[in-house]
């Protein structure tokens, strides 16, 4: 499951930068930007995601609104999906994309956090020894 989780963040990413710089070659190609190569190759691998926003918003809002409100779309997928990653890291420690969490979880044991110490008898790994 973590592993979905981290595959569907990491689109969601590249989604989300793919939507921004298509609104940053908007605003600095201008007229001319259907004609810019890169707006057309941004434009093609976000397209999936603006008929999806056109499809879940009322026909009051206008196409200019569709690019901004995509974007914020994919933004709050993503921060749910983070969220989720971290419930599952939580639950998982030892799976590889946890890594930082379980160092962190370490760091702050150490420093004498009894949740952290908590969260890492919960996983199965010994506290450091103070």
């Amino acid at each position: 499951m973590l592993t979905l989780i981290v595959i569907l963040k990491t689109l969601a990413e590249i989604v989300g930068l793919a939507l921004l710089g298509q609104g940053v070659l908007y605003v600095f190609a201008g007229a001319s930007r259907e004609q810019n190569f890169f707006y057309r190759i941004l434009k093609t691998a976000t397209l999936p995601v603006w008929r999806f926003t056109r499809l879940i918003t009322p026909r009051v809002i206008v196409d200019q609104h569709i690019g901004p409100l995509s974007f914020l779309l994919v933004a709050i997928a993503w921060y749910f999906l983070l969220v989720a990653q971290v419930a599952q890291c939580l639950t998982n420690l030892k799976h590889p994309v946890c890594e930082a969490l379980l160092i962190e979880y370490v760091a702050r044991c150490e420093k004498g956090n009894s949740e952290a110490c908590e969260v890492l008898r919960r996983n199965d790994m010994a506290p450091p020894s103070r």
